[in-house]
């Protein structure tokens, strides 16, 4: 990767944060796999640093989290237990989506229990200055680690979808039809005006549009947990740095104070330092 020109590093960067696959950008740029996979680590490692280090004080009036599925190697049903111990199976990915710079102000790629959740949740107080308004979904987890970073008296609300049968003719992929939502007041005073998830549901969208290995029924999942990790840790840092929202018309970070222009891919692979 030492010998890989800087054009060669925007080529592959930007084919990558496109929602391109690896083997397809081996094939056009003409890199070498494994070079590919060693600038993705580095710019990944790279980029979780920045992010740790960088998004902090951030003052957030409403934050809205939600959780991503995804897997690595294989399914968690049909993964064995050996490459279960690899990291194979199901890895599930929790956004912090700021409602109004639409800033990502914490992910985690891991499990789905309390303790993964707790985590994830103490990371985002970390991070935000004063006690903004959360929304989450149903998911149950969520009640320990909220109360547990935030405090009890958190404004704090959980958006219950109900699900129900659709119309359309059924296929096996079909999705089920959302019929309504039922809010759920958990703590303090949250304005019900403002209880959504709507931002993280479609910034989940927006990760299955440029991450290959998060679109569906492909072979462009991943293979390697750590590999899945670096690929997360570098969207982000393009999506809050280098990609403008059509809505804001400047990048989440921008919006957010972290930044005072658009950054470049070149600016990007800058923090490899070298």
């Amino acid at each position: 990767m030492n010998r890989l020109s800087t054009s060669k590093r925007v080529q592959v960067l930007s084919a990558l944060v496109e929602g391109v696959s690896i083997n397809a950008t081996c094939r056009m740029s003409g890199v070498a796999k494994h070079t590919v996979l060693n600038l993705l680590r580095d710019l990944g490692c790279a980029a979780a640093e920045y992010h740790h280090r960088n998004v902090r004080g951030l003052r957030v009036r409403r934050i809205q989290c939600d959780e991503i599925w995804a897997f690595v190697g294989a399914k968690q049903k049909n993964a064995s237990p050996e490459k279960k111990a690899e990291g194979w199976g199901d890895a599930w990915t929790w956004t912090a989506i700021d409602a109004d710079t639409k800033l990502c102000v914490s992910y985690l790629v891991g499990g789905r229990t309390t303790g993964w959740a707790t985590d994830f949740m103490l990371d985002c107080r970390e991070r935000i200055v004063g006690q903004p308004q959360i929304t989450t979904d149903a998911h149950k987890p969520y009640l320990k680690a909220v109360e547990e970073a935030f405090g009890g008296d958190a404004d704090y609300a959980m958006l219950h979808k109900v699900y129900g049968a659709s119309n359309e003719p059924e296929h096996r992929y079909s999705p089920a039809t959302c019929i309504g939502c039922d809010m759920k007041v958990v703590s303090g005073d949250p304005d019900p005006a403002h209880v959504s998830t709507s931002y993280v549901e479609r910034q989940n969208l927006t990760m299955r549009m440029s991450m290959r290995r998060f679109t569906r029924l492909t072979n462009g999942f991943s293979k390697k947990l750590e590999n899945h990790g670096h690929a997360v840790a570098l969207y982000f840092m393009h999506y809050n740095f280098c990609r403008v929202h059509k809505t804001l018309r400047v990048t989440p970070a921008m919006e957010a104070g972290l930044a005072d222009h658009i950054w470049t891919i070149e600016e990007l692979i800058s923090l490899l330092g070298h």
